[in-house]
């Protein structure tokens, strides 16, 4: 397996990737019209966003985007699929850590998502709620998650806001 960041060729892949991920009767698309919309938008983060791969073809993703803390620039996190003959490999674990190194690396102050707190406690995320973060609903409890990063500062406050995609 081998993870690498995002290129333009993979966006046909991630579509499959997370259309099959996510596939479920009320959403035959799973979440590939979210990707499709941040891609579409020009929200989707390239450089933070990852592709894992196994034996040439892609078979993960994780997409970064542009979201806001108040005044300041922060990534949001999602989707993250794996293809099902591919998930419990430890790809989203491998995803989840290029991103969060990446961001590091490009002085991201903070990392939000919306997922289960189980899972991404492992990565260093925790309620946003206790970073003073105001979730778009606040009926999404622990699940609204932020990873403060080493460029976080105290500041980074205020409501929330998702790409316009995710509307």
């Amino acid at each position: 397996m081998t993870v690498r960041p995002h290129e333009p060729g993979d966006y046909e892949a991630a579509q499959r990737i997370y259309a099959e991920a996510f596939k479920c009767p009320d959403r035959p698309k799973g979440e590939a019209p979210l990707f499709v919309a941040l891609s579409d938008g020009h929200d989707m983060i390239d450089a933070l966003s990852f592709v894992a791969v196994v034996e040439g073809e892609a078979v993960g993703h994780v997409t970064a985007s542009r979201a806001m803390v108040g005044a300041h620039p922060v990534v949001a996190v999602g989707p993250v699929g794996v293809l099902p003959d591919f998930q419990n490999r430890g790809l989203g674990t491998a995803m989840m850590n290029a991103l969060i190194a990446a961001a590091e690396a490009a002085d991201v102050p903070l990392i939000v998502l919306l997922g289960a707190p189980q899972y991404y406690e492992r990565f260093g995320f925790r309620p946003a709620v206790e970073l003073g973060v105001v979730p778009p609903n606040a009926a999404w409890g622990d699940a609204f998650q932020a990873r403060p990063l080493r460029a976080y500062g105290t500041h980074v406050t205020g409501p929330f806001q998702y790409a316009p995609a995710f509307s």
